[in-house]
């Protein structure tokens, strides 16, 4: 296991600044998480207020991602993963999941959050098989990322791009189309890339955001969900294609308690 971190990108000072709400600390707050301070309760709170339902799409994405990390890892037998946007740990993160199913499996992560990388150590925990790094870089300096990543990252080999909930914490203005395919044109042929998103679809969720965005560092873009599809523009979209989030290969759909639709789409597609 390899206890590392890299820096990319322009310097940043790593205060953690406790008296602004944070996307991953609200949603750390959402998911029932520990790391988060009063500012990041009191947001999320006001926003639970105003649609309860953003808890629940918290944890439908988080769903995702071990879904999606465990068919990449098993059916597809990837065995690199570039985690982008990475959040505060919780259960279930993407080198959990993989090294379940294939301890040998090599992750990076990458975050720009001070607070991600204070808890970068429980990250790293990871099976001695395999490889689990962090890096700290913005996900605008996407030449940053593969030029850290690479350390870890064979990109000769096929790679699983998790990027959920990431994009939507950048404008129309960045470009955030083209920073995906920046990424995806350094991965060989049959990498995958895992994306998703909450979409622009609820008047009520439009409203939350837009306060959500007036009281945190922040700012969140939710956007249409024809234009969070053309994210995969040019690959394989593996079955049921770019869907409601909990639709994606649901576990036990007839059991699960969040099967419902939610504001929020993904999908996972194949480089050719």
């Amino acid at each position: 296991m390899t206890d590392g971190s890299s820096t990319s990108g322009p310097e940043r000072s790593t205060r953690i600044d406790a008296g602004a709400a944070h996307s991953a600390r609200v949603w750390n707050y959402l998911l029932g998480g520990k790391d988060n301070y009063a500012i990041d309760r009191q947001t999320g709170d006001m926003i639970l207020r105003m649609f309860p339902d953003i808890a629940r799409i918290a944890r439908v994405q988080r769903a995702f991602l071990a879904r999606a990390v465990r068919y990449l890892a098993g059916e597809a037998g990837i065995r690199q993963f570039l985690d982008i946007g990475t959040g505060l740990p919780t259960a279930d993160n993407t080198h959990q999941v993989a090294q379940r199913i294939a301890p040998e499996s090599r992750i990076v992560y990458v975050d720009n959050d001070p607070l991600v990388l204070v808890h970068a150590h429980a990250l790293l925990a990871g099976d001695p098989a395999g490889v689990t790094d962090y890096v700290e870089a913005d996900v605008r300096d996407p030449e940053g990322i593969l030029r850290e990543a690479a350390r870890t990252l064979d990109f000769t080999r096929p790679v699983g791009l998790m990027m959920l909930g990431i994009m939507g914490q950048l404008p129309d203005g960045d470009d955030p189309w083209a920073i995906v395919r920046r990424l995806l044109e350094a991965l060989p042929s049959g990498s995958y890339l895992a994306l998703s998103d909450g979409t622009d679809t609820s008047a009520t969720l439009n409203e939350a955001i837009r306060i959500y965005n007036q009281n945190s560092a922040g700012s969140y873009h939710l956007r249409g969900p024809e234009r969070i599809a053309d994210f995969f523009e040019g690959l394989d979209l593996m079955e049921p294609g770019v869907v409601t989030t909990c639709l994606w290969r649901p576990d036990f759909p007839a059991l699960d308690p969040f099967s419902t639709e939610v504001d929020a789409i993904c999908g996972v597609g194949r480089k050719p």
